[in-house]
């Protein structure tokens, strides 16, 4: 998009202040851009860490996955999760606290032995399912904000600081042209004047 202009000393302070601003805020952009990109890479280690963690978690069970049929999956029931929201190099993101979750009563004397340990496993695979989605969302939030950011510092870089000092070289240069035919044209009518007082002399 072309920066609209024209050709007088308003436009040109405007243009100016516009540049200076974009000037300055063009180290604070890329500093922000380079925190956020850490910080994507920081999230999707975390997110694919605690996916890991879950895989191996799930296949260690597999060797007892036949005493699952036994289990009553309602037993676990997850009642709600802590979220807060934490800023990230400036950028809004979600963290989790806590998931609770709700224990049926059952009898442990006609139940398995096992039964205990069969709630506690469910509340940790959970816990990680639940947390590694968070994870993935944090990271997706985080890249969304990198992508923004990189474009507002190219467009800045590439677009509008050159174009905007492209607008002020050629509001000057008109300027100057204005200037100097009017010095021309004022120097043009004070000869002409010195020579019709030099011919009215004689």
């Amino acid at each position: 998009m072309p920066i609209k202009f024209q050709y007088n000393k308003t436009s040109l302070n405007e243009i100016t202040k516009q540049l200076k601003v974009r000037l300055n805020a063009l180290p604070t952009l890329k500093n922000k851009e380079s925190a956020l990109r850490m910080e994507v890479g920081r999230a999707k280690e975390r997110a694919e860490k605690l996916l890991s963690e879950l895989d191996a978690a799930m296949e260690k069970y597999d060797s007892i996955s036949a005493l699952w049929n036994e289990f009553d999956p309602g037993l676990v029931r997850i009642t709600g999760v802590d979220m807060v929201t934490v800023k990230v190099a400036g950028v809004k993101t979600p963290e989790l606290r806590e998931v609770f979750f709700e224990l049926q009563p059952f009898n442990a004397f006609s139940k398995p032995a096992w039964y205990a340990d069969g709630v506690e496993i469910l509340k940790d695979l959970s816990r990680l399912g639940i947390e590694s989605e968070v994870s993935r969302e944090k990271a997706r939030v985080l890249d969304w904000q990198r992508k923004k950011t990189t474009q507002k510092v190219n467009l800045y870089e590439k677009v509008q600081i050159p174009g905007y000092q492209e607008a002020i070289r050629k509001i000057k240069r008109f300027m100057e042209d204005e200037e100097n035919l009017s010095k021309a044209s004022s120097k043009i009518v004070k000869n002409r004047h010195a020579e019709e007082e030099a011919l009215e002399a004689i």
